[in-house]
């Protein structure tokens, strides 16, 4: 990870959610999700807050480095429809070696629908996915 990656860092991420990204396609095996109304769901909305923090995080990474997701605490507290477009704002609160500490706020076309924050960790890609492939295998 590059030393340019500081405290105070900002990055905005937009998003249109599409059908695909609402409470039933989350678990579709999932009949009480199946039964839910078709709003963003907390889980898409999550991975939506990972993304943004991703995308903060790429300038600054080094060749073959990525970041995994270790903490995420955010509310969701208004449903979107589809077609809505999403913006989430990030900013970057702390940085302790490879852990990052995001604040985290998302907002669709008519009003504020979660915030909260998430930490990440720079790894070694090659490093992260040898030891994956090995826990697959058993090992």
């Amino acid at each position: 990870m590059k030393d340019t990656l500081k405290v105070g860092l900002t990055y905005t991420h937009k998003y249109r959610v599409p059908e695909n990204k609402t409470v039933p396609y989350l678990y579709p095996e999932s009949k009480p999700f199946q039964e839910m109304p078709k709003v963003f769901a907390t889980g898409f909305m999550v991975g939506l807050m990972e993304w943004a923090c991703i995308e903060a995080m790429a300038p600054h990474m080094d060749p073959g480095e990525g970041s995994v997701g270790t903490l995420v605490n955010v509310t969701h507290t208004a449903a979107t429809p589809p077609g809505m477009e999403v913006t989430v704002d990030v900013r970057c609160i702390g940085v302790e070696g490879r852990k990052t500490v995001w604040e985290i706020e998302a907002r669709d076309d008519a009003e504020a629908i979660g915030k909260g924050t998430h930490e990440r960790f720079t790894v070694d890609l090659a490093k992260f996915n040898a030891r994956v492939a090995k826990k697959a295998a058993g090992a």
